[in-house]
């Protein structure tokens, strides 16, 4: 038996990095796993992929393509889970964005695509699962993917920080008004981790003079990591795993950093 045998579970921005590997972690782990993402023909795939290597468990991956931003579009995905699964046990809050720009050079344009995904993103995530395991009748657990950039400010990434203290507060205020239906919200605030995010991040920070070369702004942004090295995505999993599973079953409202050691709180 798996840490999340016959959970189901929805992960959002999961066609790739952080996203993906949770997913994978917790189909590796005993759960029916829903990969969502905007981008619907790259998550097909990954959960294709997914199902191809679960043997005789295959089937137990499905993907929906999501604008987490849409309303609607977030309640046909949970109803498309709960008619493929039967119910919903834990909802990852993951999808999010990035777009740097020098912080006087901000626009209301970039400030509005960031926090639309990442802030009222999030808030929808939450609400809509929250409104499904109430039906439900036997609790949740909601995990929303905060940052390192929820803890401090970064002079290129403003918009990103301000929508990852939204996703903190969003956590909270989540976990206060849950508590009541037996659905706990937690969330983990991952540092500096080796994706395809990063690498558009990278590309970004060069084109806005914030960085001269490739690399360096991962090399810059991690040289006060205590152990030694950035992430990968499969640093991040055994939390995330846990955190659906009934071990975390007395923790709500906590952010958990998986930063290594990049900043103490």
């Amino acid at each position: 038996m798996g840490r999340v045998t016959g959970r189901v579970c929805i992960v959002t921005g999961g066609a790739q990095g952080i996203g993906r590997a949770i997913g994978e972690a917790l189909l590796d782990a005993g759960a029916q796993v829903c990969f969502a993402d905007l981008n619907g023909e790259k998550v097909a795939e990954v959960a294709e992929a997914a199902n191809a290597r679960l043997n005789g468990r295959a089937g137990d991956a499905m993907s929906a393509a999501v604008d987490v931003r849409d309303r609607a579009a977030v309640r046909d995905m949970i109803a498309g889970v709960v008619a493929r699964f039967g119910r919903l046990d834990v909802k990852f809050n993951n999808a999010g964005v990035n777009k740097p720009m020098n912080f006087l050079d901000v626009t209301e344009d970039n400030w509005n695509f960031i926090m639309g995904v990442n802030g009222l993103g999030c808030l929808i995530g939450m609400q809509e699962a929250a409104r499904q395991m109430i039906a439900q009748g036997t609790g949740g657990k909601i995990i929303n993917t905060a940052s390192v950039a929820s803890r401090q400010g970064f002079d290129n990434v403003a918009p990103y920080c301000a929508s990852k203290w939204a996703v903190v507060s969003l956590t909270q205020s989540g976990a206060r008004d849950l508590a009541k239906h037996g659905i706990t919200v937690t969330g983990f605030a991952p540092g500096v981790v080796a994706t395809e995010m990063w690498d558009e991040v990278d590309r970004d920070l060069m084109a806005i003079g914030a960085a001269s070369r490739p690399g360096q702004a991962m090399e810059e942004f991690s040289a006060g990591i205590l152990k030694g090295r950035v992430a990968t995505p499969a640093d991040i999993t055994g939390t995330t795993t846990f955190l659906a599973s009934p071990d975390s079953d007395y923790m709500t409202g906590q952010i958990v950093m998986i930063d290594g050691g990049m900043t103490l709180v």
